[in-house]
């Protein structure tokens, strides 16, 4: 048994790399012929992670920082952890028809919750003594954020997108039943792209989600003021996942 899941998954492996004749015959898949499929997908992605954190950042900012919004954010969060990926995807087929905008506006409305709710968490829990104190050297409410509130929230806000990104890249795999070839074309045609297809598809798309995931946290820890990092190098990361249970039990 162990040997024979070893065998397909090196067979999967190979997917990626070694093109071959499809299950039915007549067509070539695998290796350079899931380059468009790869390019694609990641369109899509990154379509729906920038779409979602230009919506998302400004409106959670503006609420947190005017003190209004906590409901809001509550029902964002909850929204969003509730509606299943698929659900939201083929319901706005019905209206947006299928093609890559349908796709793209299903994945923004499933990246905007863990940004809003992220980012409005960690402008609010930023100390209000620094806020005062800030005020009282006659900075205005939109200095206030700019050099107060925002860069001490970058961390938890990069982390709302970080989690946002490796949904997306998972969620853009039901592309194929929306019209747009993804890199799940593989996991939902097995009589297309074989088991091999399936399993090499799977571990790319892992592999595409841990370096997303990667990337992020590089880019979470250069947005870290370094004067936290300095003053205590474990003290950002407590904030941030004392932030995180919070955004969880907005």
């Amino acid at each position: 048994m162990i040997l024979g899941a070893l065998d397909q998954f090196q067979d999967g492996l190979r997917f990626l790399f070694e093109s071959r004749d499809s299950v039915a015959g007549g067509v070539q898949v695998g290796g350079s012929e899931l380059l468009p499929l790869l390019g694609e997908h990641m369109k899509v992605t990154l379509y729906g992670t920038v779409l979602a954190t230009l919506l998302a950042v400004p409106l959670a900012i503006f609420l947190a920082h005017t003190g209004r919004g906590a409901f809001a954010a509550s029902s964002v969060a909850n929204v969003g952890r509730a509606v299943p990926s698929i659900a939201v995807v083929l319901f706005f087929s019905a209206y947006l028809g299928f093609g890559v905008t349908n796709l793209v506006f299903g994945l923004t409305l499933l990246a905007i919750p863990p940004i809003f709710t992220n980012t409005f968490v960690g402008i609010r829990q930023v100390d209000t003594d620094v806020v005062d104190a800030a005020r009282g050297q006659g900075l205005s409410g939109l200095q206030i954020v700019t050099k107060v509130e925002l860069p001490l929230s970058l961390p938890l806000i990069f982390g709302g997108i970080r989690t946002s990104f490796v949904n997306v890249v998972a969620t853009a795999t039901l592309g194929p039943l929306v019209g747009v070839v993804t890199l799940g074309d593989p996991i939902l045609s097995p009589g297309v792209y074989g088991a091999a297809g399936q399993l090499g598809t799977a571990i790319l798309i892992a592999v595409i989600a841990v370096a997303g995931e990667l990337v992020f946290a590089g880019i979470q820890r250069a947005a870290t003021p370094k004067g936290i990092r300095r003053s205590d190098p474990g003290r950002a990361r407590r904030l941030g996942r004392r932030a995180q249970l919070r955004a969880s039990s907005v």
